[in-house]
């Protein structure tokens, strides 16, 4: 093992399919940060690795395509901006979670990637496929909140979590892809409020 590494001349540590997590780092947050500079333009697998100091081929051997490093990236940061809070108490969860998804996307370089890649989605089956695998896990955080809400009595056995969801990303997507409205804390807290008796 010593002389393979000591073959590398130098670079990075990521031979085979094994990720070094540096490298993987760099990654994501390269293509982030040029999803949402690129203002509609392009952003090619050259410049995502140019940017990260890596070589191209290693995005090629980690993911199946550039969108989904991009949705990796973007997923990761969600993960660490948006957590699925449990406080005990389902109004106060509820009002975080959704708080901190509206002021999570609107941070650079959030919210301009999210915008660009959901008007490439709208172009590109595969990414909306990849799209959709990310919203689902936004989805599944904030039903996760609700279910424990139900199983501690907060809310009635009939309700339909998932109708209370599109409710939530209903209002999410429709002000951030329009910017007709505000996305704030206020907004936040009327919405979760909005869902509970």
């Amino acid at each position: 093992m010593a002389d393979s590494e000591s073959d590398t001349g130098g670079a990075r540590p990521h031979t085979g399919r094994r990720r070094n997590e540096a490298a993987r780092q760099a990654i994501l947050d390269a293509a982030l940060r040029l999803l949402g500079e690129a203002e509609g333009d392009s952003v090619t697998v050259e410049t995502i690795a140019r940017a990260a100091g890596v070589g191209k081929q290693t995005l090629y051997r980690w993911w199946p395509s550039k969108g989904a490093v991009f949705l990796e990236a973007l997923a990761e940061r969600a993960q660490q901006t948006v957590p699925a809070p449990d406080h005990g108490n389902l109004r106060d969860d509820l009002r975080v979670l959704v708080a901190a998804t509206f002021a999570g996307a609107q941070r650079p370089p959030v919210g301009p990637a999210l915008r660009a890649l959901a008007r490439e989605a709208a172009r590109d089956p595969q990414l909306a496929v990849l799209m959709r695998e990310f919203t689902e896990s936004r989805r599944a955080a904030l039903r996760e909140v609700l279910e424990r809400g139900r199983e501690r009595g907060e809310l009635e056995a009939g309700r339909d979590l998932d109708l209370m969801v599109d409710q939530v990303y209903g209002v999410f997507w429709y002000r951030f892809l329009l910017g007709h409205a505000p996305l704030d804390e206020g907004t936040a807290t009327i919405l979760a409020d909005s869902l509970l008796p």
